[in-house]
């Protein structure tokens, strides 16, 4: 289920917004501005649940493959993407009591899905040369809280053209495991609405 964006005015993330986030800080102080990713809110509505596409053009913040600045739902809503365009990793985290207690990652191409489960924390990266659009399905009630990623500036682990790097602002990490794309769309997706 796919809506036009053309015609559409964006909310835009601008390198600015994504400085606190990002592995490569040498980079990220020495370069200029400018626009990261697109994201189309409320494009379609089903009762309470909302249906935004996000773009995220292929780039690099130096060393890091571009992603999302990454957020943590209130009330433990949990959010449903999909791949329509390009390829995608989500790197999905579980932080509580002052540690990762669950980190994973699913990488997913055009046409598969992944949910992000209540009470975890999440970015979506571009890892492939090619533009990258998902969609996704959450609450209208949900908010995103982005506080623990700046403050831990970014999630636990950065994903670099070197590969997966510790994010040393969070003391204990367990190893990053790696999870499968869901076999197909749940019909029924009051899951979301909590």
């Amino acid at each position: 289920m796919e809506t036009k964006i053309k015609n559409r005015k964006p909310d835009i993330r601008f390198l600015y917004d994504m400085r606190a986030v990002l592995y490569d800080k040498k980079w990220a102080k020495t370069t200029p501005n400018f626009e990261v990713y697109y994201m189309y809110r409320g494009m379609k509505a089903k009762g309470e649940l909302r249906y935004d596409i996000t773009v995220i053009p292929p780039k690099m913040f130096g060393k890091e493959f571009v992603k999302t600045k990454g957020h943590e739902h209130s009330r433990n809503f949990g959010e449903l993407y999909t791949v329509l365009e390009g390829k995608a990793i989500y790197l999905v985290q579980k932080y509580q009591k002052n540690r990762i207690k669950d980190i994973y990652a699913i990488k997913a191409k055009k046409g598969e899905s992944v949910i992000i489960p209540q009470g975890y924390g999440h970015i979506t990266i571009n890892p492939g040369k090619k533009e990258l659009k998902e969609s996704n399905w959450l609450s209208k009630k949900c908010k995103n809280i982005y506080n623990l990623f700046i403050k831990k500036q970014g999630a636990c682990y950065y994903y670099t053209k070197s590969g997966w790097i510790k994010n040393k602002n969070y003391k204990k990490v367990p190893k990053l495991r790696f999870e499968k794309t869901l076999k197909s769309l749940p019909k029924d997706l009051s899951f979301l609405k909590n």
